[in-house]
């Protein structure tokens, strides 16, 4: 039998080189984005837990922030950028590889960062991760990305402007063209919004705090964490930055982390008028809490009660945990339950249906969840609602007031779920835009909420998440 040849030795002077693997940022940005592509993990949750365990603070979790949250929002740009600049479709490119391609490639577009330190750490990691095969086809994909700039690209990739203003928006703007079609639909005549609307998508978010109602003051919270009293809500407060989790207040369940929308929403269903009110009030939708203690908070000065259902055990615990203090039954049930009160239950004289969605609404919020949803989930969604908002009206009593909600402009889950039970029950609606006024009553600066008589919050407009809102008397 013949044996191969052996393999030259290395000449003597020349040591073999050593990889070097990326630095603590790019290494956690990395890790993030192979657990959200291959895990289904959501980047907000994860990229936190691992800044923690491997003790990354400072610059370095600053930047660890940006290239992960950044990658994940704009991933299907980098993917049309990197399967032109690789000739092939970026599904036929390993995983892993892509991953890889995206961190380097958002660098070169969308950051401040070296050519160079972009292309080489990324190209050692992919030689770490494969082999220098590999870590060449990387280093020439990447090389070519960066000959030109992220307008250069959109210019050549983007659908022409004339043909579909719509697609070349979304392109532009790294939003699937489903989302961007959608959120026009919603604006209706404002679509000329659209662009303003996508781009508060990629815009940081500023963090809202909700001081609870009772116990500390907007004015008192703000100065305790050196934040700004918010523009609508009467318990918001902005934050300049930091960690909300570490400040006092939070920690002491004085206040609590809630977008200035949801706080509306909560606000809504308290105000709603209801004649007779006898104090039981249900959340139906109630996890992890946070609009069922600002409901419950609020109702405690005339001392309503809050029934909070929740089906998912973890979730429902969240609620009792954020409830904490408050007059509130944590339920863990399907809302869609008939039986859940029985046959005798004199029903429920404010009914919040805080219904799960898309979720379209909070895309600034959670980078990979406009590449992870698809158009197949809203009519299940949708569906869903539609059983949620039945199952609360059959638990309101006559001149009881629900109070249906979504995180999603999407008409389907908006007004088709609304204008569906409108027909199927005994209900009216009611103008919702003046639950959502300020405390200083006719003729205070508040939101601009349009004709009515339901009520959509936008990101470019007010600020906040797109909550929608509609309040439904039953007859």
């Amino acid at each position: 039998m013949t044996r191969p040849p052996r393999r030259p030795e290395r000449p003597a002077g020349r040591p073999r080189k050593e990889r070097r693997p990326l630095d603590p940022a790019r290494r956690a940005a990395f890790d993030v984005l192979q657990a959200v592509s291959q895990r289904d993990a959501y980047a907000n949750l994860a990229l936190p837990a691992v800044l923690s365990e491997r003790g990354i603070t400072g610059r370095d979790a600053a930047f660890a922030t940006e290239l992960t949250y950044g990658t994940c929002r704009v991933r299907g740009l980098l993917d049309a950028i990197i399967g032109a600049a690789a000739q092939r479709s970026p599904d036929a490119i390993n995983p892993v590889l892509l991953d890889l391609l995206r961190l380097g490639a958002y660098q070169l577009l969308r950051t401040r960062v070296d050519a160079h330190a972009a292309v080489s750490t990324t190209v050692e990691q992919a030689a770490i991760e494969f082999d220098s095969a590999r870590a060449g086809f990387v280093n020439g994909v990447l090389r070519t990305i960066s000959t030109r700039d992220e307008a250069s690209w959109t210019a050549e990739l983007a659908p022409d402007a004339a043909a579909d203003p719509i697609g070349h928006t979304a392109f532009v703007h790294a939003h699937p063209r489903w989302i961007a079609q959608a959120f026009a639909d919603a604006l209706g005549p404002a679509a000329g919004e659209l662009d303003a609307v996508l781009a508060a998508d990629d815009a940081r978010p500023q963090v809202h705090l909700a001081a609870r109602p009772g116990v500390l003051t907007a004015a008192e919270l703000a100065a305790a964490v050196d934040g700004t009293v918010g523009r609508y809500s009467p318990h918001a407060v902005y934050l300049p930055g930091g960690d909300p989790g570490r400040l006092q207040p939070v920690r002491d369940g004085q206040a609590l982390v809630q977008d200035e929308g949801s706080q509306l929403v909560a606000r809504a269903c308290a105000l709603a008028p209801v004649e007779g009110d006898t104090g039981r009030w249900l959340d139906l939708c109630a996890g992890p809490g946070g609009k069922t203690a600002l409901l419950a908070a609020l109702g405690s000065a005339t001392g309503a009660r809050v029934t909070a259902v929740e089906p998912s055990p973890q979730r429902a615990a969240m609620v009792a945990e954020n409830t904490r203090g408050l007059d509130v039954e944590v339920l863990t049930a399907d809302g869609r339950d008939r039986d859940l009160f029985g046959d005798h239950h004199p029903g429920f004289d404010r009914v919040l249906v805080d219904a799960p969605c898309t979720g379209l609404g909070a895309l600034r919020r959670r980078p990979e969840a406009r590449w992870r949803r698809q158009p197949a989930d809203v009519p299940v969604l949708a569906k869903l609602q539609r059983e949620l908002l039945a199952a609360a009206i059959a638990q309101t009593r006559p001149g009881g007031v629900v109070l249906y909600a979504t995180c999603s402009p999407h008409l389907a889950e908006t007004v088709g779920v609304v204008a569906d039970a409108l027909r199927r029950h005994r209900v009216t609606a009611l103008d919702t835009r003046p639950l959502f006024a300020p405390p200083g009553g006719p003729g205070a600066p508040g939101p601009d909420l349009g004709d009515g008589p339901h009520v959509q919050l936008w990101p470019h407009r007010h600020g906040t998440d797109a909550m929608f809102a509609a309040a439904l008397q039953v007859i």
